[in-house]
């Protein structure tokens, strides 16, 4: 069994689907239009039920961020970069940003594969550094 078969919490299942074809997945509330993320059952803005998932093309800008200096992971060697990102579409996410990034720097999402069939890994890289616009999100 790998993490993709063992979602515990439904409300994410659409979220990691997405994510397993390269696709950043956002939460879009039907009645009030506010977008949101991690998922949930109702909206944040107006607690409606009425929730739909919508693409984004995973391009945010640095909310702020942090180097990692001591060891959490065997598999994670420190120094490296965490950010918030806040999304075009609202939503901030925590994910690892390039070792350079400062606040106020436009980046956008990608996702690498996750080892031995683990869920993918989301990163986020400097707009500039992204050679063509199929490098983003995928």
């Amino acid at each position: 069994m790998t993490d993709n078969d063992d979602i515990l919490d439904p409300t994410t299942a659409a979220f990691w689907k997405a994510a397993a074809d390269g696709k950043l997945v956002v939460q879009r509330c039907a009645a009030c239009g506010h977008s949101q993320l991690y998922p949930r059952p109702f909206c944040l803005a107006c607690d409606s039920t009425d929730l739909t998932w919508a693409e984004t093309p995973g391009l945010g800008t640095v909310y702020s961020c942090v180097t990692v200096h001591l060891p959490v992971r065997a598999d994670l060697p420190p120094p490296y970069s965490v950010g918030l990102v806040e999304l075009d579409e609202g939503p901030r996410l925590l994910a690892a940003v390039p070792d350079d990034a400062a606040i106020g720097d436009r980046v956008a999402a990608r996702w690498q594969p996750g080892d031995g069939g683990a869920r993918p890994v989301l990163s986020f890289a400097a707009v500039g550094s992204l050679a063509n616009a199929a490098e983003v999100v995928s």
